[in-house]
C-alpha cells in the first residue's frame, strides 16, 4: 500500500511539472517604444529608388514599422505614387496617366500607381502603410483624392494596416470621415494638439523644427492620447532629442542606422 501511494504520489508530481512547463509563455519579442518609418521606403539601397516597389519590399525586409510614400491623382483621376509635382518637366496633376506610363524611376521600375503599389504590399506580412496624399489644387480635388485613395485601399484589403497622412487639411478631414477605422496625421504644422483633437486626428506629424518652436506640444499630445511621429530625422543627435521628448514615430531616409540607435 505504502508503494502504491508513492508511486501514485510521483505519478500527481509529474503531471503537475509537465502541466505548469507546458503553460510557460514564449519569450517576448520586445517592441522598441519608438518605431521607425522608412522615408519613401528603405530606397538606399542597391535596386532601390525613392516610392519604388523595391523600396516597400527592402523596408519590410529591414523590419521597419512602416514605409511611408507619396500619392499623386494624375488628371485623368489614376492615383500613382511619386513624390514630386512635376516629373519630366510635366505636372503630374495636370497631365494624363499615358504620358506618365512608362517613365522609369532611378532603378528602372515604371512609377507604379498606386493600385500596383497596393498590390504589392499585400504580398508583404507585416509592414504599416503611411500612405501620404499630396496637395491638389482645389478642397474638391482634395475629396475626391482621398476618398479614391480609400476606396482602393479597401478593394485591396489593407484598411487595417494603412495610416493617413497629408498637408491639405481638406484631404485629412476626408480621411478621418471616410476612414474611421485608420489613424489619421496631419503634416502641416499650424494646429495644437487641442485643435488636432477637436478635428479626430490620431496624432500629429510635424517636422523636428514645429515641435522644437511649441515644446509643450509633446505634453499637450501625450495628455490627450494623441501619437507624435516627427520628420525627417536623418541624424542620431536628432533622433536622441527628439526620444527624449516623448515621440512615437521617427521617419527617417536611414532607417538602418535608426533601428540600430533605437535598439541599443
Amino acid at each position: 500500500m505504502q508503494n502504491d501511494m508513492s508511486i501514485l504520489t510521483g505519478i500527481i508530481s509529474f503531471c503537475i511539472f509537465f502541466t505548469s512547463c507546458s503553460q510557460i509563455d514564449e519569450p517576448e519579442i520586445l517592441t522598441p517604444k519608438v518605431r521607425v518609418i522608412a522615408h519613401r521606403g528603405f530606397w538606399q539601397s542597391r535596386g532601390a529608388a525613392q516610392n519604388s516597389i523595391v523600396s516597400l519590399e527592402n523596408a519590410e525586409g529591414i523590419g521597419v514599422y512602416g514605409a511611408e510614400f507619396d500619392v499623386h491623382l494624375t488628371a485623368d483621376s489614376v492615383p500613382i505614387v511619386f513624390h514630386d509635382i512635376t516629373v519630366k518637366k510635366m505636372k503630374i496633376q495636370e497631365i494624363n496617366y499615358a504620358a506618365i506610363q512608362q517613365i522609369a524611376l532611378a532603378n528602372g521600375e515604371k512609377i507604379p500607381t498606386l493600385r500596383e503599389y497596393l498590390e504589392a504590399a499585400r504580398r508583404t506580412k507585416r509592414i504599416r502603410l503611411i500612405l501620404e496624399l499630396k496637395p491638389h489644387a482645389t478642397p474638391q480635388r482634395n475629396r475626391l483624392a482621398a476618398r479614391m485613395v480609400v476606396d482602393l485601399v479597401r478593394e485591396k484589403k489593407l484598411q487595417h494596416r494603412t495610416d493617413y497622412i497629408s498637408f491639405s487639411l481638406d484631404a485629412a478631414r476626408e480621411f478621418i470621415r471616410l476612414a474611421p477605422e485608420a489613424e489619421v496625421y496631419y503634416l502641416n504644422g499650424e494646429l495644437s494638439p487641442e485643435q488636432l483633437k477637436q478635428e479626430g486626428f490620431a496624432g500629429l506629424d510635424y517636422h523636428y523644427s514645429v515641435m522644437r518652436k511649441n515644446r509643450q506640444w509633446f505634453n499637450d499630445a501625450k495628455r490627450l492620447g494623441l501619437g507624435i511621429n516627427i520628420w525627417t530625422v536623418n541624424d542620431t543627435t536628432l533622433m536622441r532629442e527628439m526620444i527624449d521628448a516623448g515621440v512615437d514615430f521617427i521617419t527617417t531616409d536611414i532607417p538602418v542606422e535608426a533601428l540600430k540607435f533605437i535598439q541599443k
